[in-house]
């Protein structure tokens, strides 16, 4: 029970921070900014307990490649999905909601969610769960980073979710279309299946 309240609290502050830094329209590099270094503190503070996913897609890629117990995976997803949600109750009392995103193009948000979605896992493969940088002080800074990499590069082509929870968080703020977030829920996951075929592919020797 100890991980999926730690995944609910990690998932829970990275959406209320989306929530609260895009909703009132947080000017210049602060959302994206302040987005990343909510998954950073949040992957440092629980990271030992539950591995720090945050992400159905992280989830699936930490599974994939052996490192997150079947049984596991549901209820992480699930604890995902609860704090994502219970983040955009109080984004929605404390702000109201947004303006949902009108996404330009449905293939364009589909690429750079599917690209970001494998770069994200794929740092997290590579930082956290890999015998060679295991034990690392890093791993957080570089997931973090990774976000807010992505929210600058194609923010405005997809909504930079990268995140299924995240998505269904947004959505639930208003701030995406619930007709779009298939979009980043089949990006997410699918990102998170070919970061983890990729690291098992590129580190043949680690079980």
């Amino acid at each position: 029970m100890k991980k999926y309240l730690t995944e609910f609290i990690g998932t829970f502050f990275l959406v209320l921070t989306v929530g609260c830094t895009v909703i009132p329209g947080a000017a210049g590099v602060i959302a994206p900014l302040a987005i990343g270094s909510a998954l950073m503190i949040m992957v440092y503070a629980g990271g030992h307990v539950s591995g720090g996913h945050y992400n159905p897609g992280v989830t699936v890629a930490v599974w994939l490649r052996g490192r997150c117990d079947a049984k596991d995976v549901a209820p992480y997803i699930i604890s995902q999905i609860l704090g994502a949600l219970a983040a955009a109750i109080v984004v929605g009392y404390l702000y109201k909601t947004g303006e949902p995103m009108v996404i330009p193009c449905v293939t364009k948000a589909l690429v750079a969610e599917l690209l970001f979605s494998f770069a994200l896992c794929y740092v997290v493969l590579n930082t956290a769960t890999a015998k060679d940088t295991a034990n690392n002080s890093f791993y957080g800074l570089a997931i973090g980073f990774t976000v807010v990499v992505g929210a600058f590069a194609v923010g405005g082509v997809s909504g930079g979710a990268f995140n299924s929870a995240v998505a269904i968080g947004a959505a639930t703020m208003k701030m995406l279309n619930f007709a779009d977030i298939w979009i980043h829920i089949a990006a997410n996951i699918a990102g998170g299946a070919a970061a983890a075929a990729v690291f098992k592919f590129a580190n043949p020797t680690d079980p």
